[in-house]
């Protein structure tokens, strides 16, 4: 009786185990938290003190880094600052405080726009195009079916630097360089591949028998699809989702090479913030943190879906 009562089953973990599991992950998730912590709190740091050795962790904090990310400044003379009506503003107060005057908005804002268009744009055509290709394998046959998946695949194996020079030339001379369209199109080639790989797997768990039963009823093909398979493969389009806007959204190669002003998104921006003396740290981080932001609340705001679409299939009965 007390040997039936001390066994448990080798699929429920033990309480000992699930405190050893429970330990390793909270130091993981603390240890992955760090860099993200320290730039933010570099970001509310002065100049002076985000450069001070050894590192301030006592600090009174300040909004200048984010005020010199979105405003461009010059520096004027005491008896001009002086002439000047009450600073209107945190960031005007600040500025003056450091003998300067705000001269208009920063480049940032366009920036950050252009990296929302261009990575949710080339999000969705990718996630769109995945799924009607991902559809088409499997559930028609398709001849040399696992010699064009394996091709797909095999673009994403290529190193971006090994085609940077040639996709260069190419859109200079179809004049895509420098625009948000021959970035949501470079974005979309490259992610395409992976929604093809990961949809496909989503979808062969799909029973057949549903769309056929769809179409006895008189569905078309198309219906069943929009009707039956869509709302299954739900998980699975959303985890897709954020796996090609993470890829787009930092992306920074392509970026740098393509990209110099009307097009450029914020990942080759942001280091190029220079201030008085050198580079502009606080700036840099404040730039950083609200880059982080539109990813986490996406990630956030689909975390079942995503939890469930990597977990989808992994338990049979």
């Amino acid at each position: 009786m007390s040997a039936a009562n001390s066994a448990h089953s080798v699929v429920v973990p033990s309480p000992s185990s699930k405190r050893i599991a429970g330990t390793i992950v909270v130091l993981y998730a603390l240890i992955t938290l760090i860099p993200l912590v320290w730039i933010f709190l570099t970001s509310i740091k002065s100049p002076p003190d985000s450069i001070s050795y050894p590192p301030k962790i006592v600090f009174t904090p300040s909004l200048e880094g984010y005020c010199n990310l979105f405003t461009t400044r010059t520096r004027q003379t005491p008896d001009y600052i002086a002439s000047l009506p009450a600073p209107v503003g945190a960031c005007d107060e600040v500025t003056r405080k450091r003998n300067m005057v705000i001269a208009g908005p920063s480049n940032f804002v366009p920036r950050f726009v252009n990296s929302l268009v261009i990575a949710f744009g080339s999000t969705f055509l990718a996630v769109f195009l995945g799924t009607l290709a991902a559809y088409g394998f499997s559930r028609f046959k398709v001849p040399l079916a696992d010699d064009l998946l394996f091709f797909i695949l095999s673009t994403r194996m290529m190193p971006p630097i090994a085609v940077a020079i040639p996709i260069y030339l190419m859109y200079r001379e179809l004049g895509l360089s420098d625009t948000a369209l021959g970035m949501i199109l470079l974005y979309t080639a490259v992610n395409v591949s992976l929604a093809v790989w990961l949809l496909k797997g989503f979808i062969d768990e799909i029973p057949r028998e549903y769309e056929e039963a769809a179409m006895i009823d008189g569905y078309t093909r198309l219906q069943a699809f929009r009707k039956v398979v869509l709302p299954q493969a739900t998980t699975g389009i959303a985890a897709t989702a954020i796996f090609c806007l993470i890829f787009a959204w930092n992306e920074y190669a392509f970026a740098a090479l393509l990209t110099s002003g009307e097009a450029q998104t914020a990942p080759p921006f942001i280091p190029t913030i220079i201030g008085e003396g050198g580079q502009d740290w606080p700036a840099v981080a404040a730039g950083t943190t609200i880059f982080l932001i539109p990813i986490l609340v996406f990630t956030i705001l689909l975390r079942k879906q995503l939890l469930r679409g990597i977990t989808f299939g992994a338990v049979r009965k």
